[in-house]
């Protein structure tokens, strides 16, 4: 790919995120194979086409936050493979150091009041292409960002939906973090035992709420609507339930029946809910492998 238009599709992903980048609804989820090779699954769930489009990005590429005046400024140290948003945010991405990085929506968001930091600032559509560009590993991220070194900036969405994400991270070793800013403030949950994500509410409390239906157990019931609580619990299950196989093959078929299973039907949608949504595509990361499958629901080819 041409490098200055690599570098102009960045620039106006930054630049239009506020508008368009960030309210997707979509179902996570981090699956070890019997050899430790992990493997990321992700839906992306939107009321109309997002017109998604898969670009790599070198190394040494010079960004900036995308808001103007303010706007923080880095040079990327890793390469990376992205999925965008309406041909201007980063929806999910690898980079070249083994990182995976999805962006999924969340309500209740709160990224505080920019105007009154005196951080740099950082347009919400390019807070993961920021994370990919700076960091090898969840714990290098984990460390450096609970400093929160920049402000977000994320106006509401046209119709007065809110630019609201919560960001997964998961690396080549099987560690992972959730990343949320709630109160203006950045919570992190870091721990490689978090694998399943989805939106509201936040995911402390998704946590709590799946622990009733493991209690219940799977196997004699699990709630099937498309809310993404439901969705938690019925990925979370079937995670754990599905053999961890060795055959890489068998593998990343087994993470795309999951992620199957919570996947939203073309035509369904709730405008006051961003949070359910038709399933547009569905992805598998391999990260050992720097491996990325993309099945559009459109035409359901890997």
């Amino acid at each position: 790919m041409d490098r200055q238009f690599a570098k102009g599709l960045l620039a106006a992903a930054v630049a239009v995120a506020s508008m368009c980048g960030s309210a997707e609804a979509c179902t996570r989820v981090l699956y070890g194979t019997a050899d430790k090779d992990y493997l990321v699954g992700r839906t992306m769930d939107w009321d109309v086409d997002p017109r998604t489009s898969l670009w790599s990005f070198p190394r040494g590429m010079a960004r900036d936050g995308g808001v103007g005046p303010g706007s923080i400024k880095w040079t990327s140290k890793h390469g990376s493979l992205i999925a965008d948003f309406y041909n201007a945010a980063t929806a999910e991405g690898m980079n070249d150091a083994g990182l995976a990085v999805n962006l999924l929506y969340l309500a209740e968001a709160d990224y505080g009041d920019p105007k009154a930091s005196k951080k740099p600032l950082l347009s919400v559509g390019g807070w993961a292409q920021y994370v990919l560009d700076n960091y090898a590993n969840v714990a290098d991220a984990v460390k450096a960002l609970q400093k929160e070194p920049f402000a977000i900036v994320a106006p509401d969405l046209p119709g007065g939906v809110k630019a609201a994400s919560h960001m997964a991270l998961a690396d080549q070793s099987g560690d992972s973090a959730i990343l949320e800013y709630l109160g203006g403030k950045l919570v992190i949950h870091h721990n490689p035992k978090y694998t399943v994500m989805t939106n509201s509410p936040p995911f402390d409390q998704q946590l709590a709420l799946n622990t009733y239906w493991v209690e219940i157990g799977g196997s004699n019931f699990l709630p099937g609507t498309h809310r993404a609580s439901d969705r938690f619990a019925r990925a979370s299950w079937n995670l754990n339930a599905t053999p961890k196989v060795d055959d890489k093959r068998v593998a990343i078929a087994s993470v795309f029946s999951i992620i199957r299973n919570v996947s939203v039907p073309l035509g369904i949608s709730t405008p006051q809910e961003p949070n359910i949504a038709s399933t547009r595509w569905r992805s598998v990361t391999d990260i050992k492998d720097r491996l990325y499958y993309f099945e559009p629901t459109l035409n359901p080819s890997i």
